[in-house]
């Protein structure tokens, strides 16, 4: 009987197993996972929720260093159509206002019991606890060596994560067993991550939330903006805002954040409302004039970085020039000396396999033929929204596919029928 064998029980690697199984009944499809259960960090996505998809697809929401070949997997990839796949295996689903799609239950939990039910269904045979720790092609097909052991497969289908969240069991392996495969990687980095910055530009300020436009410059160029909500950290700044813009530090030289706490106004706006407020506090401080208005540590903080003096001057005292200032500090206060946090704080992975070293219709590796490298092994990272799990199901149904062709093509092997 002609194998499968799926190596990664994540998002990716579930649902090549049970698509793999759906579409050759008659072949065997075993998934081996090195941690005792598989689907753990599927059940942490989207706060445990389960940010499955997005309504707006677009290579423009993701992070590679090939862009073009990204633009041309996606487009491929919409036809296979991920959420279509989970309606037709019983998930009911819904979308928020900013296009994120989600369980109808919101417990990440439902997604990952119905992908569990349907490995039942199809007969795929799951490993835990099982360590690969090699490949080698043998005949038309593949001999992997897990726990010490080999096991022969005809097609392969590599889904076993990149370096991100270590507390879920990805160690970089992956990377490393790509390359020995002959792949060749673009340097991974952590995506979708807090960042460091210079501790004295946030000094008191770990635990406040703000919402407000952030943009990331390098130097003087604009790289991208969003709106949202950024958070202190005795570190650096974190939130969905940060999240987004970190994948796009590893390309910069002097990179820096801004942020405008009031978007609403612009510069000159805002010096003129300062100054008609600064009217119902005549002798008081800056503490007193940020009550009803920021939190007061952030506005001190922000009184500091723009150098107006100490905190107890009296705003009488300010000319209309420091009030110019002081707008242009709430506008554009700055985050500099900017780096990523470490793997454990990042949700995903950015870089990876060259998306040139892969087939653009089935994500098998060029020149092996039944060998694939599907998720987040891959260089193509979303940004948060469900982007990431939408190319980690995609991907697998396309690789899943393409293997079960493939199989046609190869001889039969020696072995008895399994029941169904």
């Amino acid at each position: 009987m002609k194998q499968i064998l799926v190596l990664g029980g994540g998002a990716a690697g579930i649902v090549a197993a049970i698509a793999a199984a759906e579409e050759n009944p008659d072949c065997s499809v075993l998934l081996l996972e090195k941690n005792p259960r598989i689907g753990k960090k599927l059940l942490a996505t989207g706060n445990g929720r389960c940010n499955l998809d997005n309504e707006t697809i677009s290579p423009a929401y993701y992070f590679t260093s090939d862009q073009k070949t990204a633009a041309k997997i996606l487009e491929n990839m919409a036809h296979c159509d991920p959420l279509d796949w989970f309606r037709r295996h019983g998930l009911l689903f819904r979308s928020d206002e900013s296009g994120r799609v989600y369980p109808y239950s919101n417990q990440a939990s439902d997604v990952l019991n119905l992908l569990l039910d349907w490995l039942e269904r199809c007969s795929v045979e799951v490993r835990c606890d099982c360590t690969v720790s090699g490949i080698n092609r043998k005949g038309r097909g593949y001999q992997v060596i897990a726990n010490g052991e080999p096991i022969y497969a005809d097609a392969v289908i590599c889904a076993m994560g990149g370096k991100a969240g270590p507390q879920f069991g990805t160690d970089g392996f992956a990377l490393d067993f790509a390359q020995r495969c002959g792949c060749r990687i673009q340097q991974p980095y952590p995506c979708l991550v807090p960042l460091n910055c210079n501790k004295k530009q946030i000094s008191g300020l770990s635990g406040i939330r703000v919402k407000g436009e952030v943009s990331l410059y390098d130097g003087q160029r604009l790289i991208h903006k969003e709106n949202g909500e950024i958070q202190f950290t005795d570190y650096g700044i974190s939130g969905i805002a940060v999240f987004q813009l970190s994948g796009f530090l590893n390309r910069l030289r002097q990179a820096e954040i801004h942020l405008d706490l009031f978007p609403q106004w612009s510069e000159l706006e805002l010096c003129r409302f300062l100054m008609e407020r600064s009217r119902l506090f005549p002798n008081g401080s800056v503490s007193d004039f940020m009550t009803g208005l920021l939190h007061h540590r952030v506005g001190i903080a922000v009184w500091k970085a723009c150098g107006l003096g100490k905190e107890e001057r009296k705003l009488s005292t300010l000319s209309p020039e420091e009030w110019g200032k002081l707008a242009h500090g709430l506008k554009q206060w700055r985050f500099s000396e900017l780096s990523p946090t470490d793997w454990k704080n990042a949700q995903t992975t950015g870089g990876g396999i060259a998306l040139s070293q892969l087939e653009s219709d089935s994500f098998q590796l060029r020149g092996c033929d039944g060998l694939y490298f599907v998720g987040e092994t891959v260089d193509c990272t979303g940004f948060c929204g469900g982007y990431n799990l939408h190319w980690a199901f995609g991907s697998a149904l396309m690789a899943a596919k393409h293997a079960v062709n493939y199989l046609r093509t190869v001889p039969k092997t020696a072995g008895k029928k399994k029941k169904r």
